[in-house]
């Protein structure tokens, strides 16, 4: 295999990470440098450690995590992306009831264990790749290395994507990034 066609594999898995990581950018508008920096390396050690395992482990955990995964993928995602919608269209109607007005909301703290979380849910697919891998005796550790740095790079610029979504659209970009999640945990159903 290629490095083309690794690269196009590893832009093919990475297209979750991105997508949560733009609706994180969108979603949480004071995250900290260094919240900032240890998404798309999460998002990016994790596609490359699934396809890894996925390597070495072959045919022994193969069928469960595939006859699971998308499940998996399902309530992780559907949970953080719901639960963000619940927050903000919950806090806005306590402000609107309140002041009598809309109110942006001050912004949420996006958590390391969110991040953690978030990056094994956008992750478990590439698993399955490893196991391909394996079976094409594909060179593990170049190809593993390089959907790391791919993934890595496309979620660093999608945060920053994001953050500029964000300035455009105020409060509903939070609303917009939760949708994104859900939708990526519906998508995962089929």
């Amino acid at each position: 295999m290629g490095f083309i066609e690794i690269i196009l594999i590893g832009l093919g898995l990475s297209m979750d990470a991105v997508a949560v990581s733009m609706a994180n950018g969108m979603a949480y508008k004071n995250t900290t440098k260094a919240k900032t920096l240890a998404m798309p390396i999460l998002f990016g050690v994790f596609q490359g450690l699934m396809p890894l395992i996925g390597y070495f482990a072959g045919g022994l955990f193969a069928d469960v995590i595939s006859k699971y995964a998308n499940i998996l993928v399902f309530v992780i995602l559907g949970f953080i992306g719901g639960k963000m919608l619940k927050d903000n269209l919950g806090h806005k109607d306590e402000e609107e009831a309140e002041t009598g007005e809309g109110v942006e909301s001050e912004g949420k703290v996006l958590t390391y264990k969110t991040l953690f979380i978030q990056a094994i849910a956008t992750s478990i697919d590439a698993f399955a790749v490893g196991i391909g891998f394996s079976a094409m005796q594909v060179s593990i550790i170049p190809a593993v290395s390089i959907i790391m740095l791919t993934t890595a790079v496309c979620c660093l610029i999608a945060i920053f994507a994001g953050k500029k979504v964000s300035s455009l659209l105020g409060g509903k970009a939070e609303i917009l990034g939760g949708l994104i999640l859900v939708i990526i945990a519906v998508k995962a159903l089929f």
